[in-house]
């Protein structure tokens, strides 16, 4: 049996849409505040969650090299979760549509890379990878949930998926 190869394409937020909202400035409108000094992109993702909102940075410490394989996905229902590049390094994407209400559909994968000025934020109980970036050190600003319970579900593949350009 061979093994699925799902491919990496261009991060945009039409193509992006069922998953969440790309947080960028390119196309997408401002008004100037401050003065004229400023140009704000007002309310590019809305947070969702039934808890406090909190502001992290992730480090990630270790490079993804292309290809590679994912064996897992992971979601967290009771919140959303937005990644933003602090550095404007490029990083890595990989989606899915849930199947039913305890696993990703693997046949409707999606991979997408950043083009360094892009963050993302998934909306709640979106399946995705953990972070996956090209560079290391690489800093995140994630903005998630911070509240008690569990809220990451983790969903390990039967075989490994391949991810290319």
């Amino acid at each position: 049996m061979t093994m699925q190869t799902i491919k990496i394409q261009p991060l945009d937020a039409e193509s992006f849409a069922s998953f969440g909202e790309v947080i960028a400035c390119k196309g997408n409108d401002f008004f100037h505040i401050n003065d004229q000094h400023t140009e704000r992109y007002h309310a590019l993702a809305e947070a969702q969650t039934d808890a406090k909102v909190g502001l992290s940075i992730f480090k990630n410490i270790q490079i993804t090299e292309i290809p590679f394989e994912i064996s897992m996905l992971e979601r967290h229902p009771l919140g959303s979760q937005a990644f933003i590049p602090m550095q404007g390094q490029q990083f890595l994407i990989v989606v899915a549509p849930g199947l039913d209400h305890e696993r990703p559909d693997l046949n409707q994968i999606q991979a997408f890379i950043t083009d360094g000025s892009q963050g993302v934020n998934y909306r709640a109980g979106t399946w995705h990878h953990p972070l996956l970036t090209l560079e290391a050190p690489s800093d995140f600003v994630v903005v998630d949930r911070i509240g008690t319970g569990p809220n990451c579900d983790v969903y390990s593949f039967p075989e490994k998926i391949r991810i290319d350009h």
